[in-house]
């Protein structure tokens, strides 16, 4: 048993995530899975003193991969052909859970059947003959409860007793009927080195490319003569055609559903004395995904998620910034009195502590922003939003999954761009990536609020809500864009079932919001705090300047760098410092602007005026709206995509977008005579 890997497989909303936790328990680890953004999940558990590794595949519905994290368990499942599958199904829908278990036993892999939710599916008079699923797919089966954790025992002790034989590759035979079978056999005939690339029999190889499927067509390229089996296939395809109405692909699916509808029949039975009423689950969609109460309750949800996160969030944000500046000023006040060196007590105050301090900060708001979005998962209202919402995001050229990221990141780009994990096809999630970093943050507030109050007086409120609306459009129009270009094709669609309401289990949010913010401070803290020396180093040198002042490289940077912004009316190099001490975060813009203009105790509310007009001002705060976002937004973005590729282009586009739209705001407001 030593060193045994077991996969666990199943459709979403089968219990198969709760499943795994009552197996692995606090055993886990989460990361990605390699060189994708799609989320892994491994856990150990112990079968008679032995370490198994189980391996938590994302939620599918069938082998044939429509999506990223279907791709992945698909490949999974076919190449690495762990030593045994724990299949979950939903004993309430068992006929859409069998397609994958009949899949899987046609493939040829060891599984065990998990028998799930049995209290759902009595509670609608549903009976399931165990020993009757048993014989007809020759898979073991056992019941079991995951949300109470009733049958795991149960399920350990098979699991052990599996591993410990010899699990001999059996491939179940589907009919495929009188009009398809001749039509298989013939492929099969022709694909003897494509069986042995796959390995897989030859009648399977030839089920599989009649399917088009991407993993047989890939490897038939790799044979010889790919050809001649192309037009055989050609042929087929064409034949079926003409007899069926359809295609092959679809003939092939079409005989496995019905061979899987069959088997449904003969195992489960209704107690015909158990009226079908309307479930509670039932009930609450009557209201939830009414067609006109559907969208102002989710954006209420959200509006709720977005204010409790923020609530909660902030008063801890704030309690460990100000601990690490009690921190850093004691440290500060400690060197001092040793007789340090002013460069080594800037680095550890500026730098060490100030860039710790950058990073742990945002763990709060990461921390509660998933345990919500954990609370809306568990609850199974997360799926009714996503309904709700995609046909009105379809239109912006998004998911409605997107809609939750995009409505938080009004509070914080950084949680937002980790929220994307909820989007499953790579396309999707790319494209809300790419357009949350023109969502207006409350880092960039400081920066509306001191220019905006500055120069536009009683009309601020305004202009602050005018700049919300940009960002929003600049967002869309550049959805719209992308979706057409750089990733063109049609957003994902929701072939999940909606599933049943349930209180949410305290144990499951929690280790939710643990795992990734964790992983948030593991990971994305470290590029944060490597930025943050950097700035450091920049605005310390060289040696004996003021820190941050012109003479330092970081001064000299904005002087090289004002130029860029003279079209846009701010060309001087202290409004192109403060945009560049903006990377490490937005609200840094205001003070930066406070230590370099606001010298010998004049207010910086009285200087500004100095140096902007009123047209300026407002193409200036258009500029701190939209260009690359803070250094830990970039870090989240580069650790989401794991392209520095992609993090380049949104650093530079956002840029180019940001400069473009405050340079035509200045030079057209100059044109009618605003200036």
């Amino acid at each position: 048993m030593a060193g045994k890997v077991i996969a666990l497989a199943g459709n979403p909303n089968t219990g198969k995530t709760s499943l795994f936790n009552a197996l692995t328990g606090s055993r886990q680890k989460v990361g990605n899975w390699p060189g994708v953004t799609v989320e892994r999940k491994e856990g150990r558990l112990t079968l008679e003193g032995k370490d198994v590794a189980v391996v938590d595949l994302p939620g599918i519905y069938s082998l044939g991969a429509a999506s990223a994290d279907e791709q992945i368990a698909s490949d999974y499942l076919l190449a690495e052909r762990p030593d045994l599958v724990l299949v979950v199904v939903d004993a309430s829908n068992l006929e859409r859970s069998l397609y994958l278990v009949v899949q899987l036993r046609e493939i040829g892999l060891p599984l065990v059947v998990a028998l799930n939710m049995g209290d759902v599916a009595q509670a609608r008079g549903l009976q399931i003959d165990q020993k009757a699923l048993e014989d007809l797919l020759g898979v073991t089966v056992v019941p079991t409860l995951a949300a109470s954790g009733k049958g795991v025992m149960a399920l350990k002790g098979r699991l052990a007793s599996l591993l410990d034989q010899d699990l001999s590759t059996e491939f179940l035979e589907v009919p495929y009927g009188p009009q398809l079978s001749p039509i298989v056999d013939g492929l099969a005939d022709l694909v003897g080195d494509l069986a042995r690339e796959l390995s897989l029999p030859p009648r399977l190889a030839a089920i599989r490319l009649g399917e088009e499927d991407e993993a047989a067509l890939a490897a038939l390229e790799r044979t010889q003569a790919p050809w001649l089996i192309r037009r055989e296939l050609d042929e087929a395809a064409a034949e079926v055609e003409a007899s069926l109405g359809y295609d092959l692909q679809t003939a092939l699916i079409e005989r496995r559903w019905a061979f899987v509808s069959s088997l449904a029949a003969r195992v489960v039975s209704r107690d015909k004395t158990v009226r079908e009423a309307l479930t509670p689950s039932d009930r609450i969609d009557r209201v939830v995904t009414h067609r006109l109460l559907g969208l102002p309750l989710v954006l209420l949800a959200a509006w709720a998620v977005f204010k409790v996160t923020f609530f909660l969030g902030d008063p801890a944000a704030d309690g460990l910034d100000g601990l690490l500046s009690g921190l850093g000023e004691s440290l500060a006040f400690w060197l001092d009195g040793v007789g340090a060196s002013p460069l080594l007590s800037s680095f550890l105050v500026d730098g060490v502590i100030g860039g710790v301090g950058s990073v742990v900060v945002f763990f709060p708001h990461i921390f509660f922003l998933f345990a919500f979005i954990a609370v809306l998962e568990d609850s199974g209202y997360m799926a009714r939003g996503a309904f709700v919402m995609d046909r009105i995001m379809r239109l912006l050229g998004l998911h409605g999954k997107s809609f939750m990221p995009l409505l938080v990141g009004f509070g914080c780009n950084v949680p937002s761009i980790m929220a994307t994990r909820i989007l499953e096809r790579r396309r999707d999630r790319m494209i809300t990536l790419l357009v949350l970093p023109f969502i207006s943050c409350s880092a960039r507030l400081p920066v509306f609020l001191l220019f905006a109050g500055t120069f536009f007086g009683a009309r601020a409120g305004t202009v602050i809500f005018s700049l919300y609306l940009l960002g929003i459009a600049v967002a869309v129009i550049a959805a719209k864009i992308l979706g057409s270009t750089l990733f063109q094709g049609e957003s994902s669609q929701f072939v999940m079932e909606l599933p049943p309401y349930h209180l949410p289990r305290p144990k499951a949010v929690l280790r939710s919001a643990w795992e990734r913010g964790s992983l948030f401070l593991r990971k994305a803290g470290t590029f944060i705090f490597l930025a943050v020396i950097v700035v450091w180093v920049l605005a310390s040198l060289p040696l004996g300047v003021e820190y941050g002042s012109a003479e330092s490289y970081i001064g000299r940077l904005g002087a090289m760098t004002a130029g860029f912004f003279a079209p846009a009316g701010f060309g001087f190099w202290q409004a192109a410092v403060a945009l560049l001490f903006g990377f490490l975060a937005k609200e840094v813009v205001v003070g930066t602007l406070g230590t370099l203009l606001a010298v010998d105790g004049v207010n910086l509310v009285q200087v500004l005026p100095q140096y902007f007009s009123p047209l300026s001002a407002y193409a200036f705060m258009v500029m701190a709206l939209l260009y690359v976002p803070c250094a830990a937004v970039v870090a989240a973005f580069r650790e989401e995509t794991k392209s520095w590729r992609w993090t380049a282009f949104m650093v530079l586009y956002t840029t180019a977008v940001a400069w473009g739209l405050s340079v035509a705001v200045y030079q057209v407001g100059r044109l009618l005579g605003l200036s």
